[in-house]
């Protein structure tokens, strides 16, 4: 009866019913699409008024990781209080302050608003793409997990390498392995969140945020090397 229930919902291994694991989906859709307003409004101030400009190399990698490992902490020690969602928004606002730097260089193209929207469409589809495959898989993607961290870890050296180093064609395979990687990262977590894995919408949200940032950049900086038109 019990292997019957399992095969039925595959949320009994995590002793997570259905309904609960709808209404963190949904949460985190919805917090996800909120979250996107706040990076939006910290690239638009970015761009405006070149405060980020200044911060390449050493300085600007210090400063994004600093930042960036320093939210995620405080997110992990509000997740389950009512500063849990500002401190997230804080927190996106602060990816979008770091991701006006390139926005601004694409900017700077002739076609650099069409790049925009393509890599924001092409992150959209991404995502819908997964989303679907995550409802209809039926089989456990947890021991994807480990193999997606190393090539997540590979991806961060490779990055902080080529900040010194400056190659483009470096740019160009850190952002086709980052595309990869973090497309796969997206069904991973989505599939967590079907399954029950996860119940907190704050910790789901983020891992979601953050799969979907990566692939928007990477194909943003693809699309700027291979496709930018100078006037």
């Amino acid at each position: 009866m019990s292997d019957q229930v399992q095969s039925i919902d595959p949320g009994y291994a995590y002793g997570v019913g259905s309904q609960q694991r709808n209404k963190v989906l949904r949460n985190t859709y919805w917090l996800l699409a909120l979250s996107l307003i706040p990076t939006v409004l910290g690239a638009w101030l970015g761009v405006a008024t070149g405060m980020t400009s200044s911060l390449s190399g050493g300085l600007g990698l210090i400063v994004f990781l600093g930042g960036a490992f320093g939210f995620m902490y405080a997110i992990e020690k509000t997740k389950n209080s009512a500063a849990g969602v500002p401190v997230l928004l804080g927190f996106t606002f602060f990816m979008g302050l770091m991701l006006s730097r390139m926005i601004a260089m694409v900017l700077g193209f002739k076609n650099g608003s069409e790049l925009i929207m393509t890599a924001f469409g092409g992150t959209a589809g991404v995502f819908f793409v997964m989303a679907s495959l995550s409802s209809v898989i039926k089989r456990d993607l947890s021991g994807m997990g480990k193999w997606l961290f190393v090539g997540a870890l590979a991806i961060m050296l490779g990055g902080i390498i080529n900040v010194f180093v400056g190659s483009t064609a470096g740019m160009m395979v850190i952002s086709v392995m980052a595309i990869g990687v973090f497309s796969a990262y997206m069904l991973y977590d989505l599939k967590r969140i079907v399954d029950g894995g996860e119940t907190n919408y704050i910790s789901a949200t983020l891992a979601l945020y953050l799969d979907v940032i990566n692939v928007f950049q990477s194909l943003l900086a693809l699309l700027g090397i291979m496709g930018g038109e100078r006037d």
